[in-house]
């Protein structure tokens, strides 16, 4: 018995936050034709884009309102005391603190 393909499917994402406007993404993944080697293979590849497509998105988004947050703060006269361009150059990394 032959298996049937299935329906096309979505990769979605929503942000809420108490402070920052909202957002959803979708991106649209088609379905593979067939379930043989080939079909799955086609829709992995198509996957894998769509998740960078929709990272790549997730990441504009978030560091708009990561400005808007900096920006509030600064407005209310808050000092911002993090070096954001150390926190970028060791972003996903484990920083061991130096010892003096």
């Amino acid at each position: 018995m032959a298996q049937s393909a299935p329906s096309d499917t979505a990769l979605m994402a929503s942000y809420s936050s108490p402070t920052n406007a909202p957002f959803s993404i979708t991106e649209s993944i088609s379905a593979p034709p067939a379930l043989d080697t080939a079909g799955k293979s086609k829709y992995l590849e198509s996957l894998r884009a769509s998740i960078g497509t929709a990272q790549d998105q997730i990441n504009k988004e978030l560091t708009t309102r990561m400005e808007e947050d900096k920006a509030r703060e600064e407005a209310a006269g808050a000092v911002h005391t993090v070096d954001d361009e150390k926190e970028e150059e060791n972003y996903g990394e484990e920083v061991q603190e130096e010892e003096d």
